[in-house]
């Protein structure tokens, strides 16, 4: 049960590179609100991955295109995640591998145009969704935007963390590298790229706790009287 009373279709923007927390504060703010949490970066991802296992080269974006309708008809986007053929396969879609795919898939103009009505319509009641371009290109409209970042080696260490929390081998080095390849795709790519919208409030995470940000976001969104709390 929530604490807020919500603004009735409230857009909450979060952007931000990889690692910077903006997943775990998309959740974190969606139980807060009771908003479903629309994670793009799956969608991305999925698309990634469906391109890879019809045995396309990422560097095809005709060919992408082609069987994009039918990727899509195949799939349902839901705040628990992405599901393919009825079978939920989120957890498939969190490797480092599937998110090197989703930045290839991303930087494709046209995949892009066609993917957002995917996007606008399941933000339309309200929701959190956290991207690279969600206040900039998905919801320019959103009444609250945030642009979460982190310095380039706490988002490796966290996501090194992350890896070994699950029992995987993680070379911080390594992840540290792949970062930093990640984020000069995902800034420097011509299509949308990744970017602090004008409006976006601006907040750098890397000495907070994730509560604290939280507690920041909620706080400017109570100023702006988006939310209010329940008596």
């Amino acid at each position: 049960m929530s604490r807020w009373l919500v603004t009735a279709g409230l857009q909450l923007a979060i952007d931000g590179p990889s690692g910077s927390g903006k997943g775990t504060i998309a959740k974190l703010m969606g139980e807060e609100l009771c908003l479903p949490v629309l994670d793009t970066g799956l969608l991305y991802r999925f698309i990634g991955w469906r391109a890879d296992e019809a045995g396309l080269t990422l560097d095809d974006e005709q060919a992408v295109l082609q069987i994009l309708p039918t990727m899509i008809s195949t799939m349902a986007w839901k705040a628990q995640g992405i599901f393919f053929e009825q079978k939920d396969c989120t957890s498939l879609l969190r490797s480092e591998s599937a998110g090197s795919r989703a930045s290839k898939v991303a930087a494709m103009p046209q995949v892009r145009e066609a993917l957002l009505d995917v996007q606008r319509e399941l933000a339309r009641l309200g929701c959190v969704m956290d991207g690279r371009d969600i206040g900039t290109v998905v919801l320019p409209e959103a009444q609250a935007k945030f642009y979460l970042t982190a310095s380039q080696r706490e988002r490796a260490r966290r996501r090194w963390s992350q890896l070994k929390e699950q029992g995987k081998n993680a070379d911080l080095e390594r992840i540290a590298a792949e970062l930093k390849d990640r984020d000069a795709r995902d800034m420097d790519r011509d299509c949308a790229p990744l970017e602090k919208a004008k409006d976006a409030v601006h907040v750098d995470s890397t000495i907070m706790r994730m509560d604290d940000v939280v507690e920041r976001i909620l706080n400017v969104l109570e100023r702006r009287k988006l939310i209010t709390k329940k008596l």
